[in-house]
């Protein structure tokens, strides 16, 4: 499919951003929704090729009385309560729900040919190992349940409305714009102040993936995935979180001291993550193309000029 203009919701975050940028690169105009009054609006991209519209996720329906109906594609990344306390709230989870079936509609109204999901590895559960798209899922959290049953009713509705579905779920993603609550943000803020990060024995074995492509894995599962096909998006390649730690000091100051072993492991700890990515390549020929190593040097550089 040749896209030529997309609507992306939750356009300032980490994924959103990257998306925004891998769009200009290819020559796509984007159409960037954004939370009204969004503190964030700064980090879209400067281009006469992104035009931003303020609309929250709960006024989703009035895109397409703003916008004319000569988009493409639809990529629904916005959610919302997605802190601790939201993410166990089957109340709030609720709202995205029916938020994400309303953003179905507007890519409808809007010209969108194609509906694009950000769900996540949550909506599988507490498992171990390369996890498989098909995996049968067992969600533990509201926010799990709301993410798997988004994908799966958004894709029933495409399906009513003519449109096609595809829905993602999202692994560990890192990159710039990233929250200040993830490992890697703890530890690159941490040693970039000269303080110790207190770890587990990073002994798990973990799945990571620079935001520049998870971008590119969702454009190409936009132009050439199957219709209700589920994507897992990550590298599909899983390494000791020591490993990754020992990269970050490594990038910032070998001589820094991390504290691996301060802490104990969770009593739910999942050892082992990683995304089998084996069905998005085998359709959209995607291919992981950002090392750690490069790509935590970009996340370090912007940590360092967004210090708070």
């Amino acid at each position: 499919m040749n896209l030529k203009k997309v609507i992306i919701t939750g356009s300032t975050g980490m994924i959103g951003t990257a998306l925004i940028k891998e769009c200009l690169l290819k020559g796509i105009g984007v159409t960037a929704v954004l939370r009204p009054g969004s503190i964030n609006k700064a980090r879209l991209p400067k281009s006469d090729g992104v035009e931003a519209i303020e609309c929250g996720l709960n006024e989703i329906n009035k895109l397409e009385k703003i916008l004319k109906p000569e988009h493409d594609a639809f990529f629904h990344l916005g959610w919302a309560n997605t802190n601790r306390e939201g993410r166990v709230s089957p109340e709030k989870q609720n709202e995205n729900i029916a938020f994400t079936l309303e953003a179905v509609r507007a890519a409808k109204n809007t010209g969108c040919k194609v509906f694009v999901g950000a769900g996540s590895q949550a909506e599988y559960g507490r498992v171990s190992g390369s996890i498989p798209s098909n995996l049968p899922v067992h969600p533990e959290t509201a926010y799990g349940v709301a993410k798997y049953a988004a994908g799966r009713l958004s894709a029933m509705l495409c399906d009513e409305l003519g449109i096609k579905n595809i829905w993602t779920r999202v692994f560990s993603v890192y990159g710039p714009n990233d929250g200040p609550d993830t490992m890697i943000s703890y530890c690159i803020k941490a040693l970039l102040n000269g303080e110790k990060p207190a770890l587990t024995k990073c002994g798990q074995l973990w799945d990571y993936l620079y935001c520049s492509d998870a971008a590119k894995a969702l454009l190409l599962a936009c132009e050439k995935g199957l219709d209700k096909a589920v994507y897992n998006i990550g590298s599909g390649t899983a390494k000791p979180l020591s490993e990754y730690v020992e990269a970050i000091r490594a990038a910032i100051d070998p001589k820094l001291a991390v504290g691996i072993g301060e802490k104990k492991y969770a009593a739910d700890q999942v050892m082992q993550l990683c995304a089998d990515i084996s069905g998005l390549k085998k359709d959209t020929g995607f291919m992981p193309a950002v090392p750690f190593e490069n790509g935590i040097r970009e996340t370090i550089k912007w940590h360092r000029e967004n210090q708070l």
